[in-house]
């Protein structure tokens, strides 16, 4: 068979495993359930799975518009907000085209990228680990036609300011499509980092992405959303999968809307415990950024891979980025506590 020759260049996503029994710090999933009437329409939605989901998934892109202040016809979704960044992709791309982004940020943007047959333009973190604005905007050629921004960045934990973004959105041609990838919106408490559903209601080359896999606990359902300009929309359609959003999970977006005030104050108890962890790791001496999203960042350079397979012996897993550093989710009281313990530890 003659495959393609390229797909030797792309990286493998790194997907964590966890032994039976340890502490999951490693994929920025909340610990807690969904709330018992998530799960009762789960149940419902079972008794479904031999019939087809709604193909354009209409009820929970009416409920989002209605929340988010938008028409349905601006909100598209995925499975997962992964999938939306190949379909972003897939329709702004082709061979020889460039998309820019952060580097290090979520590793599946080279992915997608390189997966399209378009060319991947990674620009390095500034001193504190946060987009740097300025080289991401001299970084855009006439070749550039997306770019990625996320924030709160995964894995640093950093955010982009509304002065900073407005001053960047300027510098970039229109027709350049900018996407705010949004995934951890719901633990920001930064009052001076703009709301990207508002920046894309008002801004056409401007793409905000967010996810149901975080705050709202749906990470096994695969489910993410957009808001973005109408033509957007039809063309993320037009690429879409067919059916790619299951009935479960589709009906378990409904209802976790509907439970979003206790979803939201556990966000609020997670940003406490990041605090709190944060403030213990500085004790121990590790320069840990500020974070704005349901995890830390330890830049540990070449201590990076020990430190994670001292974490491990400990039963605590962690997300190592050998060389670079560890992020670590802010999970429950108790796993944070087995994680400070392995930190003390490490010499």
């Amino acid at each position: 068979m003659r495959l393609r020759p390229d797909l030797d260049l792309l990286p493998s996503y790194a997907a964590s495993t966890t032994p039976v029994g340890a502490a999951r710090l490693a994929s920025n999933e909340v610990d807690a359930t969904p709330p018992p009437a998530v799960l009762a329409a789960v149940e419902r939605a079972i008794a479904d799975v031999n019939r087809y989901p709604d193909f354009g998934a209409n009820h929970v892109r009416e409920r989002l518009a209605h929340r988010l202040g938008v028409t349905t016809g601006q909100v598209a979704v995925g499975c997962g907000s992964v999938s939306l960044c190949q379909q972003l992709v897939q329709i702004c791309c082709r061979p020889g085209d460039e998309v820019v982004f952060a580097w290090r940020s979520f590793e599946a943007y080279p992915i997608v990228t390189r997966i399209v047959g378009a060319s991947p333009k990674p620009v390095p973190l500034d001193a504190d680990w946060s987009h740097d604005l300025g080289a991401l905007a001299a970084a855009v050629t006439p070749s550039t036609r997306l770019v990625f921004l996320c924030s709160p960045n995964n894995p640093t934990g950093g955010t982009i300011g509304a002065t900073e973004l407005s001053k960047f959105l300027a510098s970039v041609p229109e027709h350049v499509l900018v996407v705010l990838d949004e995934a951890y919106r719901e633990f920001v408490t930064d009052p001076t980092v703009p709301d990207g559903v508002d920046v894309a209601r008002t801004t056409p080359n401007v793409v905000a992405l967010r996810t149901f896999s975080k705050a709202y606990r749906l990470a096994g359902l695969r489910l993410g959303y957009c808001v973005a300009a109408e033509p957007i929309v039809t063309a993320l359609n037009k690429v879409q999968i067919p059916y790619s959003v299951n009935t479960v999970a589709q009906a378990a977006a409904v209802a976790s809307l509907d439970a979003s005030g206790p979803l939201l104050r556990r966000c609020a108890e997670i940003v406490i415990e990041r605090d709190r962890v944060r403030a213990e790791l500085a004790k121990l001496g590790f320069a840990t950024p500020r974070s704005q999203a349901n995890f830390l960042w330890l830049p540990l350079g070449t201590r990076t891979a020990g430190f994670a397979t001292h974490c491990l012996r400990n039963r605590v897993v962690v997300r190592s980025f050998d060389g670079e550093g560890v992020r670590v989710t802010v999970g429950a009281s108790a796993d944070n506590d087995a994680f400070l313990a392995a930190a003390r530890t490490f010499t």
